[in-house]
């Protein structure tokens, strides 16, 4: 075995006890494994405080955001200060993380001294990318205390993107130099870069960020570029759930699944990865493993090409919010389309996806997507709210009745091909108003869009199908 990466998540860095079983699981891997990269993600909850923190500064709320950076120092502090370091670690380590919060602090005073309708999108990427980089080097001084030769690394050295700030894209073939010249000769001196997360650079070098929950993303550039055998996603769960625990307790640990349905997992509501970490992967055929870095010893899920089934059940549901938009019209949907991707992009920095697109002869629907990244149910009433005061500017505006929606997604690989399935999904939801229906063109997703009060009932229905095929 030569190549791993191991990226941990938020969940897993945030307390003495968490890190400790960190440092545990890379001594072990350390000894199986010829070259380690890790990924950090920044603490639970941090990279939102920074957002808020940055938004503040944008309304020149100066005490605002010093708090949250007073209490952003804090937490970090805290946990350096019981981690079992020496001083001349824990002193360099804590002026370390006072560096990079003054900086921070430097950055959102401009902001405040600077006039804008709007935050910059480059000031806000320089601002929110701060919390991997203050993990990652936590984490490097924790090895370093442990007689492993540990280095933090911003991921704005190694990867190249393109300017699209808040949901930029690596350019592989850059970054695979980045990582030639910068990363990989550590390897061969036995170094274990700790690559924060989530951030990159533009080639004229100015911070980007590469969407939430972009350190999984980093970690399959990573694993492309330097042709890494295997990539572990290690958090607070044992594996991919058949659904969310949160909101249904049977839920189960999948042991295997394909590339093409855990990405369509994670599209459609799954939190544990992000959705565009799986296709560098699938193309490059790198195994993903999803661990719990509490439970190390249990085999978590494992993610590979997909294998011929004899038993082809639905392995998961999940359910997502979206906006449903219905006409008693048909039309052109272009104006549409983009006033939707407008307003929830304005109402929330996130781009829509369109789930549904149909007509008739007498009437238009569209199903859109509500990311997780952009928020709850409180998202959603202000995109509603914000679409139906843009819809009077559209021409026959009136024609367009707007409503929460939510999308219940049974996945399963070839799903398409289970004989009867469809109709046994369709049956179970019985009494249920199905709003719409779509099949995924990847062959193993059938999505189900109800009203929004249906969603809970439709996603317990489906996972029973799930406990009972399983």
């Amino acid at each position: 075995m030569t190549t791993l990466i191991m990226k941990f998540g938020g969940s897993a860095l945030g307390t003495v006890p968490a890190l400790t079983q960190v440092l545990s699981i890379i001594l072990h891997e350390r000894k199986r494994w010829k070259r380690l990269i890790l990924v950090a993600s920044a603490l639970d909850g941090v990279t939102d405080m920074l957002l808020e923190s940055a938004h503040l500064a944008q309304a020149d709320n100066q005490r605002g955001y010093r708090r949250i950076v007073a209490t952003i120092r804090t937490r970090h502090l805290a946990l350096v200060e019981y981690l079992p370091l020496e001083q001349q670690e824990r002193t360099a380590l804590k002026a370390n993380i006072d560096r990079l919060l003054f900086e921070m602090l430097d950055d959102c005073q401009t902001v405040a001294n600077t006039p804008s309708d709007s935050l910059s999108p480059e000031i806000s990427d320089r601002i929110v990318g701060v919390g991997e980089r203050l993990a990652a080097r936590i984490i490097a001084a924790l090895l370093r205390q442990n007689d492993m030769r540990g280095v933090a690394i911003d991921g704005t050295d190694i990867i190249v993107t393109n300017n699209v700030h808040g949901n930029a894209s690596p350019i592989i073939d850059l970054t695979q130099q980045h990582i030639e010249t910068n990363l990989l000769p550590m390897l061969s001196r036995d170094i274990i870069p700790v690559v924060a997360g989530y951030i990159g650079a533009t080639v004229d070098g100015k911070p980007t960020t590469i969407g939430r929950g972009g350190s999984d993303y980093t970690a399959s550039v990573l694993a492309i570029t330097s042709e890494a055998d295997e990539v572990w996603i290690w958090s607070d769960v044992d594996g991919m759930m058949s659904t969310d625990p949160r909101d249904v307790e049977t839920a189960q640990v999948i042991e295997t699944m394909s590339y093409d349905e855990v990405a369509e997992l994670a599209y459609f509501g799954a939190r544990i990865l992000h959705a565009r970490m799986i296709q560098p992967l699938q193309k490059n055929n790198i195994p993903l493993r999803v661990k719990n870095v509490y439970k190390p010893q249990l085999p978590g899920t494992l993610i590979r090409h997909s294998e011929s089934e004899t038993n082809q059940h639905i392995k998961a549901v999940t359910s997502i919010l979206g906006i449903g938009l219905t006409a008693n019209r048909s039309g052109s949907l272009s104006n549409i389309t983009k006033l939707v991707d407008d307003t929830l992009f304005d109402t929330t920095g996130s781009r829509a996806d369109v789930t549904i697109s149909s007509q008739s002869s007498s009437r238009s629907f569209l199903c859109f997507i509500v990311p997780t990244s952009a928020g709850g149910l409180e998202a959603v009433t202000a995109i509603r709210a914000n679409l139906v005061t843009h819809l009077d500017d559209l021409h026959d505006s009136a024609a367009w009745h707007v409503e929460p929606v939510g999308i219940v997604t049974a996945i399963g690989a070839g799903l398409d091909q289970m004989q009867g399935l469809n109709a046994t999904i369709l049956q179970q939801l019985n009494g249920i108003p199905i709003v719409g229906l779509a099949q995924g063109p990847s062959h193993c997703s059938l999505s189900i869009i109800v009203e929004q009060d249906a969603t809970e009932e439709a996603l317990r229905r489906i996972h029973d199908l799930v406990l009972s095929s399983g």
